[in-house]
């Protein structure tokens, strides 16, 4: 098949790209290079059937494809905080884009929501089911209530003009060809501990999440977009096994061989205290579930760092 990967050169979408590619098909890489980098897709380059554009979804593409995997849109407070309005542009216009284009085609369309659309969450663990708790007007908002429009669009797109459509909630993930500067726990800890600096907590670190590494979300990505057109999801994509985030830290560290101190800065506003899904629906429908455990994974993604930081 000819699949459009859009946010393509980014972290979880160059290693969908190389997946896919390895799969037998025919790769569009679209991508605007904000937190993507082209050093992410450098080894598909040289197949033949790879190609990549530099493109803003904000703007309609033209282009003749099988399969739409959306995943275009900053995914970390400090890069969708930098221009909350083009955020928001990205979810909501990348996504009324990308649908016209599965329109105009029929093509079959993926979107990558997010777990942020359960806000701060009043159940726990989270099931699709779950409405969310999200502050609107919040500095969170633009990713959060992006997310969640173009959720809307999806559904409304599926009634108004049958099209097929996948929606997908991804929880944290983690891995090699994380941006080094994203903000994210795991990231920051694995650079600060690399470096010998004092790991950064916000709170008192009990706050929890649970960590997919990106070789399982990928995997769960295809396997949804494989199912039947009657399975439109939401479905949750995370790890299921909670931590608290001071946990992760002393992991890092010793994983790492750090002598790193953990220190402990005031709570962001709105960070949600407890982050972890119910994939139920996920092991029933798709069969999936993650196979990666947390020490493999952080030892593979503090390897890709260490090369990064010692280079």
């Amino acid at each position: 098949m000819r699949i459009l990967v859009t946010g393509g050169a980014g972290f979880v979408g160059s290693h969908l790209c190389k997946r896919l590619l390895d799969l037998g098909n025919d790769v569009l890489c679209v991508d605007n290079y904000f937190t993507g980098t082209k050093d992410n897709i450098l080894g598909l380059l040289d197949n033949p059937h790879f190609e990549v554009v530099r493109h803003d979804v904000t703007f309609p593409l033209y282009i003749e494809v099988d399969e739409i995997y959306n995943l275009a849109c900053p995914a970390s407070p400090i890069h969708y905080q930098f221009d909350p309005v083009q955020t928001t542009k990205t979810s909501v216009h990348g996504a009324i884009n990308m649908l016209g284009l599965a329109k105009r085609v029929r093509a079959k369309i993926f979107q990558a929501s997010t777990s942020e659309v359960y806000g701060d969450p009043t159940e726990h663990p989270q099931r699709e089911s779950y409405r969310g708790s999200v502050n609107p007007i919040g500095p969170r908002a633009c990713y959060d209530e992006g997310k969640r429009c173009a959720e809307t669009l999806f559904f409304d797109y599926h009634r108004q003009h049958k099209l097929r459509i996948k929606v997908a909630r991804i929880f944290n993930t983690y891995g090699p060809r994380m941006h080094p500067n994203d903000g994210r726990v795991v990231s920051n800890f694995i650079i600060q501990a690399l470096k010998g600096e004092p790991i950064t907590l916000y709170g008192d670190g009990s706050q929890t999440r649970a960590f997919c590494y990106v070789d399982d979300l990928v995997e769960g990505f295809i396997k949804l977009m494989a199912t039947d057109d009657q399975v439109t999801g939401p479905v949750n994509l995370g790890n299921p096994v909670e931590m608290t985030v001071r946990q992760l830290a002393e992991r890092v560290v010793a994983l790492s061989g750090s002598k790193s101190e953990l220190i402990f800065k005031p709570l962001p506003v709105d960070d949600p205290k407890q982050r972890c899904p119910d994939i139920s629906l996920a092991r029933t429908l798709l069969q999936w579930e993650p196979k990666v455990a947390l020490d493999q994974g952080l030892t593979r993604t503090i390897d890709y760092f260490r090369a990064m930081v010692n280079g």
